[in-house]
């Protein structure tokens, strides 16, 4: 399981959206990105349809994902 506390683009506030990890400053949860990914769509798209959510956010959640991926 990915440690979010430690990507700087998110943040977990109990009680705003049943405690989901969500994109800084927003209420879109860093599921609906990968969720959107995994149906085909592009980070573009995604963008367009939470326009709250900064391109500079998802690519550091993207990173941060990738990361977890390359430790071992």
């Amino acid at each position: 399981m990915l440690d979010w506390s430690k990507c700087a683009a998110v943040e977990r506030i109990a009680g705003k959206v049943s405690g989901a990890w969500l994109f800084k400053g927003t209420r879109v949860p860093v599921a609906a990105l990968f969720e959107n990914l995994e149906d085909g769509a592009t980070v573009d798209d995604f963008l367009e349809w939470f326009p709250g959510v900064a391109r500079e956010q998802v690519e550091a959640v993207l990173e941060h994902a990738e990361q977890s991926l390359t430790v071992a």
